[in-house]
């Protein structure tokens, strides 16, 4: 037995305190008995029954165990609210009498309580039971129940800088939105709506904010429009610019850019001429 786990264990014997019980697969184990406390066990237990019980440390970091199930066991992850913020860090809720902590150096940005987050669930070096907000990239599950053109709930737990964000489904499928997608008004910890546009080999799914294609050309052709009044009536490159350059100045894909700057020309709103576009 070891804290961070739920087992099938035997009860051994009782006390005024409660139940002690043991695991019979691992007589010779480092926690050879473990203490239920009174109000945990069933009426009627009688010793040699069997109890499914979660074994954590209690606030004296002794063993202890519960029938209580909590939201994760070690090396699972959830998404978990905050309940309080402290000097040394975070207390989350995660179903059990005794809250879970989370180490500022294990957050990747600062808390407030009310707050929900996705978590691991880790062992520390003094073996106490800690959440992290890091390293949730290679425990999330893939081969999610969705194809592209579905629409999904992700909550953001990562901004990648050269890959994307990085975004949980359902709080369980690992999902990313392209680097080249702006996502300055997103916090760690947001829930969003986005649409699936793929799924890769391994089944991790790339997701967009953005609606599709013809959903989008009216917003997108809006803010060529308030960039043109920016720029005083021309915008010093067109579609045939990097897609870099355009990114950075538009915050648009090439793709889309084209698009929208395409569906301003139909409409005689803007005129291309000498590698540059001006307001009709």
């Amino acid at each position: 037995m070891k804290p961070g786990k739920a087992y099938r264990l035997k009860v051994k014997r009782f006390t005024d305190n409660g139940a002690y019980l043991y695991d019979p697969e691992e007589p010779e184990g480092k926690i050879k008995e473990v203490l239920l406390p009174k109000k945990y066990v069933p009426e009627g237990t009688k010793t040699e029954d069997e109890i499914r019980a979660f074994i954590y440390l209690d606030s004296k970091d002794r063993p202890v165990a519960t029938t209580e199930v909590p939201a994760l066991s070690l090396g699972e992850f959830a998404a978990l609210k905050v309940k309080e913020v402290t000097k040394i860090g975070a207390f989350l809720d995660w179903g059990l009498e005794k809250d879970l902590f989370l180490p500022y150096k294990e957050m990747t940005k600062r808390l407030k309580a009310e707050e929900t987050v996705l978590v691991r669930l880790y062992t520390d070096k003094s073996g106490r039971l800690a959440a992290s907000m890091r390293d949730l990239y290679p425990i999330l599950k893939k081969r999610a129940p969705y194809e592209a053109g579905d629409t999904v709930s992700a909550r953001i737990y990562e901004f990648g800088h050269d890959f994307g964000t990085y975004a949980a489904v359902d709080d369980k499928y690992s999902a990313m939105i392209p680097k080249h997608e702006d996502t300055a008004g997103l916090n760690i910890g947001d829930v969003i709506t986005a649409r699936v546009t793929g799924v890769k080999e391994d089944g991790k799914l790339d997701i967009t904010l953005r609606d599709k294609a013809y959903m989008q050309i009216d917003p997108d052709s809006e803010k060529i429009l308030k960039l043109l009044d920016e720029y005083a009536g021309v915008l010093p490159f067109t579609e045939k610019a990097d897609p870099a350059v355009i990114y950075r100045e538009t915050g648009l894909s090439k793709n889309a850019f084209k698009r929208a700057v395409g569906h301003l020309y139909k409409e005689r709103k803007v005129v291309i001429e000498d590698g540059k576009i001006r307001l009709a």
